[in-house]
């Protein structure tokens, strides 16, 4: 996982960037990396901590389940934005889809 701050900051500055209604996605290739390490943000926008937390359990419950497709050798920033809490799983998996095959992190077949 990703943890510490000097690492959202790198891939803040570098990484390529994608958005959608409901998330935003950064990633930055990291070469030296055997596998893709992930980070999220869910800031006191998308709601209450009940919110937050919910939101970022079902992030990650999507992420895990693609993991293994997953292309190594990535640092990834979920950002989770307001309109997020609300939105139901299969919304967020479906926009968590289209942004990592986007972003080339993730293979266009299922």
């Amino acid at each position: 996982r990703l943890l510490n701050s000097r690492d959202f900051r790198k891939v803040r500055e570098k990484g390529k960037s994608s958005q959608g209604r409901l998330l935003r996605l950064r990633v930055l290739k990291d070469s030296a990396a055997q596998t893709s390490r992930i980070g999220f943000v869910t800031s006191k926008r998308v709601g209450g901590a009940v919110d937050r937390n919910k939101t970022r359990r079902r992030l990650r419950e999507i992420i895990r389940a693609d993991r293994p497709r997953l292309a190594p050798g990535f640092d990834i920033v979920v950002v989770a934005k307001s309109t997020a809490a609300s939105a139901t799983f299969d919304e967020l998996r479906a926009e968590w889809l289209l942004l990592a095959r986007r972003l080339s992190i993730l293979p266009d077949s299922q």
